[in-house]
């Protein structure tokens, strides 16, 4: 990772900005800068270089793992030796306006940075800088983005293995978990989802101790980590055939998501605005006449968080640029009958868009 060239950049639009430092304080940001994996830290950026801050639970891992900054280990707490080196700076830092992720950074913390420099220091809030930037992945990051999802959606086939009435909803989880692991993942991106029968109908339905039952859908979301990038991938199957087959309005749910996903894939471009994506989903729905069951946005971007910008809805301004990654996951929800998405991980190219997930999005009978 250019780690050292993302600093840099940082630092070009401190050059036009009212700040003369930013601490990055939220450990995906401070990840993506500089290379910190661990659970405590604080980084600062200001013209003539950087500074890592953190604990001595660290010190071997820090000095290891940060790259493009000076690393130092506090005694005591970060905060009060991020405030101490400021403070030796002298005349350097006299009038300093420092901007802090305002998003991240608690309250208190605020405060107690604010009460713990020396005067003619300022703390003020900044914009979601680094969020913006992390936004286009470089070519490093597209790697370990479609490795990620290649890993995840190999999870699919366990859990097709393991799904049949009668099994638990937390069985098929622990399944898929257990191959990741065996399968590299370190983690996965999110609690798995497997969520049965009237529970399909919940969005973020995880795995519950319910037994799977014949003639329901079951939505199965799921993602892992894999060298600290996520991938996030849906599918819905139906459980049952014969008597227990799905009915017709079952099929044109699904049929119509299915649609409907296509649509907002066709139109991932760039220069196209998010809105515009998640209106070429709706307008499908809406012709099937199940619009009012689309009930949140039809995707969100995603890298070393599972959840980050651009949000894909209705209203959101971002326009869409070569090297952004994306989920494009419309689905539609009956409460207390069932719900039905599918979710498929894109990322912008020059021309059009490339869809990573490799996994069908046929209908599917169990």
């Amino acid at each position: 990772m250019n780690f050292l060239g993302r600093q840099e950049k940082l630092r070009e639009d401190l050059a036009i900005t009212r700040f003369d430092a930013l601490l990055i304080s939220h450990l995906p940001n401070i990840r993506y800068l500089c290379g910190f994996t661990g659970s405590a830290g604080f980084l600062l950026i200001e013209e003539s270089g950087s500074v890592f801050f953190t604990d001595v639970r660290y010190d071997t891992q820090a000095r290891a793992e940060v790259k493009g900054a000076k690393v130092i280990i506090a005694r005591k707490a970060v905060l009060g030796a991020l405030a101490e080196w400021v403070g030796a700076r002298g005349k350097k830092s006299r009038g300093w306006s420092i901007g802090i992720e305002s998003e991240h950074m608690t309250v208190a913390e605020k405060r107690r940075l604010t009460d713990l420099l020396p005067s003619g220091r300022r703390v003020r809030d900044a914009s979601a800088i680094v969020e913006r930037a992390r936004m286009v992945k470089d070519p490093e990051e597209l790697r370990n983005i479609r490795a990620a999802v290649q890993l995840g959606a190999g999870l699919f086939d366990r859990a097709l293995e393991v799904l049949r009435p009668g099994v638990k909803e937390t069985e098929v989880a622990a399944e898929m978990e257990h191959a990741a692991r065996r399968a590299g993942a370190q983690e996965m991106s999110f609690p798995t989802i497997i969520a049965s029968g009237a529970r399909s109908a919940l969005p973020h339905g995880r795995a519950s101790e319910q037994a799977i039952a014949p003639g329901g859908f079951v939505v199965c979301d799921f993602g892992v980590i894999l060298a600290g990038y996520c991938s996030d991938q849906t599918r819905t199957v139906w459980v049952g055939n014969g008597s227990n087959a799905a009915p017709k309005d079952a099929r044109h749910a699904y049929e119509s998501v299915r649609e409907a996903q296509q649509a907002a894939i066709a139109a991932v471009r760039p220069g196209i605005s998010v809105a515009e994506v998640d209106e070429a989903a709706r307008k499908v729905l809406s012709r099937a006449a199940l619009g009012r069951y689309f009930t949140h946005s039809t995707g969100h971007g995603v890298g070393l968080e599972i959840h980050e910008a651009p949000r894909v809805a209705a209203g959101q301004k971002e326009v869409l640029r070569p090297g952004m990654v994306i989920t494009i996951e419309p689905g539609v929800y009956f409460p207390g009958k069932w719900g039905v998405r599918i979710e498929d991980m894109v990322a912008v190219s020059d021309t059009g868009c490339e869809v990573l997930t490799p996994t069908s999005k046929d209908f599917l009978a169990v």
